[in-house]
């Protein structure tokens, strides 16, 4: 072996040592999203919303619902998802808290409370729905969509929401990812 060949050889070793460090980090970041696994797991958590003794008994009210999102590479630590609104329900009455979400079905617009507090209305287009979530007129698609409640074990129960968002304009309940 010629030196000629010894340093073309050594080159090549080199560059070729030099590519492979710069492209597995490189690599690594590129499919990092592919091994998360937060969305999935966040997708099937609940969120502490509340306490119920914070609850009146058949007085809706709006929380808002904050907590680390992830989208592809970037995280971003309590940011606001969304709201619901939550309803107590008498006692001996199950389940003894109705969630909906603040989302309308219709366009998603922010629901808010009616000005008598009987119902909820939708700015954007007037859709408005009864206390049970169920359309009173025909804008929305659908009722006002209900998310899963449960309740901790505490001597005073968190109120705990799975949040969830569904599809606008689609007459039935599609999660969105």
């Amino acid at each position: 072996m010629t030196r000629r060949d010894f340093h073309r050889l050594g080159s090549l070793a080199l560059g070729g040592l030099i590519k492979l460090v710069v492209a597995v980090p490189a690599a690594a970041f590129l499919l990092s999203p592919l091994r998360k696994t937060g969305k999935a797991a966040q997708a099937d958590s609940f969120e502490n919303v509340t306490s119920l003794n914070q609850l009146k008994v058949g007085v809706p009210q709006s929380f808002g619902i904050i907590h680390d999102q992830v989208d592809a590479w970037v995280k971003y630590p309590q940011e606001p998802a969304g709201s619901v609104w939550l309803i107590r329900q008498p006692d001996g009455v199950e389940p003894p808290v109705i969630a909906f979400t603040a989302e309308c079905p219709h366009l998603g617009c922010a629901i808010n409370l009616a000005a008598e507090g009987k119902g909820f209305l939708c700015p954007c287009h007037t859709s408005a729905f009864d206390m049970e979530g169920k359309p009173l007129n025909p804008i929305p698609p659908r009722p006002m969509d209900r998310l899963d409640v449960e309740l901790s074990k505490d001597p005073d129960p968190q109120v705990r929401v799975k949040f969830q968002r569904f599809r606008c304009l689609a007459e039935e309940k599609i999660t969105l990812e």
